[in-house]
């Protein structure tokens, strides 16, 4: 393991960001200090470092809410990012001297790493997203400054996904360090107390987006309602039909939308389930909540639930995300 630095700077722009650069300190990949610049212009974030910082906070970790502009994290060499695809990120990235990078989760952006990181013409370029000309250029430099980084030892990927083992084997080619977060600072401390209904059911953002169908999926979590009381999350652009049934439906409560869910939930204990539609929420919810003896149960979409003309990248990402949460919760079942 290489030394740890004396400082380190980190630049977190969403709730998971923070949660998993508080795990990377912890699990000794910071500096012996690490002050973590957070955004302050993002709701959830502000609610989401208020929720961490009533908790134990692991030693030497330092937080600071200042503008995203207010570059200070990146006046350090060691530096803890979640958005590499981020140009702000990027541009600190090549204006100033680096020693290391250690990258943490932000939603499905990890399993992308080994595509544009062994890859001689890969870029952080978003593929959603169109780019110019300048923008393809900053991200195809970023990615052979973070290669030149990997050959020199500096380059560690901290992620709770599990990665399949060929992608393993190519970043360990390229010299990325992958080591796997566990989530030993969250599982040590519950942050919120535990909801009081046996079952939560975590809304899907396929139907708020017009890909699922609102009807079987309805039928699905009055089916569940029916079984005993549930705690039903909504996706910040849920189906408003779904709520509106849901909330005349005895035995649901519908919680507020714009809690941080991987807070909410972190009370939840043995005796208590998740359960969804795939979405990256609840692959790392598999990791954080199974060794709890939380059931994380993600329900592949069944095939007639599709609307027409659902994109086939659509589909494939949701199987992609339903066979992750099984490998997940396979991992949190080894001794």
């Amino acid at each position: 393991m290489t030394e740890r630095p004396r400082v380190a700077g980190a630049l977190v722009e969403s709730p998971l960001q923070l949660l998993c650069t508080i795990e990377a300190h912890a699990a000794g990949l910071g500096g012996h200090t690490t002050r973590v610049h957070v955004r302050d212009d993002v709701p959830t974030l502000a609610q989401a470092r208020n929720a961490l910082e009533r908790a134990a906070l692991p030693d030497g970790l330092h937080t600071d809410v200042r503008p995203v502009g207010h570059e200070m994290w990146s006046w350090h060499r060691n530096r803890i990012v979640g958005e590499m695809f981020s140009g702000i990120v990027q541009t600190a990235l090549l204006t100033r001297p680096v020693t290391s990078v250690t990258m943490v989760d932000d939603g499905l952006a990890a399993l992308d790493l080994d595509r544009i990181l062994t890859s001689p013409t890969g870029a952080f370029v978003r593929s959603a997203v169109p780019a110019g000309a300048a923008r393809r250029a900053l991200g195809r430099r970023t990615a052979a400054r973070l290669r030149a980084l990997a050959e020199r030892g500096g380059l560690t990927l901290f992620t709770a996904l599990p990665l399949a083992a060929e992608a393993l084997a190519r970043l360990s080619g390229a010299g990325v360090r992958v080591v796997r977060n566990e989530f030993d600072w969250y599982t040590s401390q519950p942050l919120e107390s535990a909801p009081a209904e046996p079952t939560v059911v975590v809304g899907s953002g396929l139907v708020g987006a017009g890909f699922v169908d609102t009807d079987p999926y309805l039928e699905w979590v009055l089916s569940l309602a029916a079984q005993g009381p549930v705690l039903y999350v909504p996706y910040r652009r849920d189906e408003p039909l779904v709520r509106r049934v849901l909330r005349t439906t005895p035995g649901v409560t519908i919680a507020d939308p714009g809690a941080v869910l991987e807070l909410r939930l972190s009370g939840m204990r043995s005796g208590q389930r998740v359960l969804s539609l795939p979405t990256t929420s609840s692959v790392l919810l598999t990791s954080m909540l199974g060794r709890r003896g939380v059931a994380v149960d993600v329900r592949p979409v069944p095939d007639d639930w599709w609307t027409e003309g659902v994109p086939d990248q659509v589909r494939k990402d949701a199987a992609a995300l339903a066979d992750l949460a099984g490998d997940a919760r396979a991992a949190t079942d080894r001794p």
